[in-house]
């Protein structure tokens, strides 16, 4: 996400029709696969972008001198997917206030449903055997531990949610996809309107290029869209409303976030993956915060 002072280099027509072309191929197959794909292809599909965020996250990493447990990591990352997809089918119902888990008879996903936090701990066990029968300088363990601590809780745990609010009937596949449409809607906003009409600095430290007007523009496109699809979603507005404000506020700082690990590593986009977008990091920052935002909004509906 970016939006930019208008004092500040532009980028070029060819730029911006890169980014624009991109979005025009990838928005129509996204929304597409929320609303009409099984949830298996989606989970399969959330874990090929988890890859590929996570070889970004540890590249950055590098770039800023640290050197976390990479492989270690990305196989606890791709296995809390999976646990999410089988918490997805694994239904939690009340009767007379006891509360009765509900599991597919003979199904290997009711295997899998096992709680997130004992995968976690499995992490961090790992990890920590790591750091001790690892050879590197011990200097170097308490920034490999970040790292991977980083990847797996800022990165992996969040975009997990994805496949859980897809799963979750009957609201999720809306959810879902409201919380990815007011994503890409506060960015291009934001876009826009910083490179417009930017004058104030929002983080100059973190990242110079974005603007509290860019900012303010991200949050007003998210309150308008939560009053436009309310009633689609199926969420009483005043409530969708302010999930969007909460999702979206998430969302900025988790663009943020991201901006201090590429000032660390000193450059200005994650990869080069997508044309016009940088790298697939860049584009699922805001989305990373977001996500457990409208996840723990379901959650409470269900549980009340």
């Amino acid at each position: 996400m970016a939006n930019h002072p208008a004092s500040s280099s532009r980028p070029g027509i060819g730029g911006t029709l890169a980014r624009v072309l991109t979005a025009a191929v990838l928005i129509p197959l996204v929304v597409a696969t929320v609303l009409w794909a099984p949830t298996a292809l989606l989970t399969l599909l959330t874990m090929v972008v988890l890859f590929l965020c996570l070889v970004e996250f540890f590249y950055l990493g590098a770039l800023a001198g640290l050197r976390g447990y990479p492989r270690w990591t990305t196989f606890c990352a791709l296995l809390l997917v999976l646990v999410q997809w089988a918490g997805a089918r694994v239904a939690v119902r009340s009767f007379g206030g006891q509360l009765l888990v509900v599991r597919e008879p003979g199904s290997l996903l009711a295997h899998l449903a096992v709680p997130v936090e004992l995968l976690l701990l499995v992490f961090v066990l790992g990890a920590a055997g790591l750091a001790v029968l690892s050879r590197q300088p011990v200097r170097e363990v308490p920034g490999a531990l970040g790292l991977s601590a980083a990847a797996m809780l800022l990165i992996a745990f969040p975009l997990s949610y994805a496949v859980r609010l897809h799963g979750a009937e009957p609201l999720g596949r809306k959810l879902l996809l409201f919380v990815l449409v007011l994503v890409w809607a506060g960015d291009t906003l934001a876009y826009f309107t910083g490179r417009q009409m930017g004058r104030r600095p929002l983080a100059p430290v973190l990242s110079p290029k974005k603007t509290w007007e860019g900012a303010v523009a991200n949050l007003v496109a998210a309150l308008l869209l939560a009053m436009l699809l309310a009633d689609w979603v199926g969420v009483n507005v005043g409530q969708l409303v302010l999930v969007a404000a909460l999702a979206n506020l998430a969302g900025q700082l988790g663009d943020l976030a991201e901006s201090a690990y590429k000032r660390a590593a000193g450059v200005k986009d994650s990869g080069a993956l997508l044309p016009g977008h940088g790298g697939l990091l860049d584009r699922v920052d805001s989305l990373l915060f977001a996500l457990p935002v409208v996840w723990g909004y379901l959650w409470l509906l269900q549980w009340r």
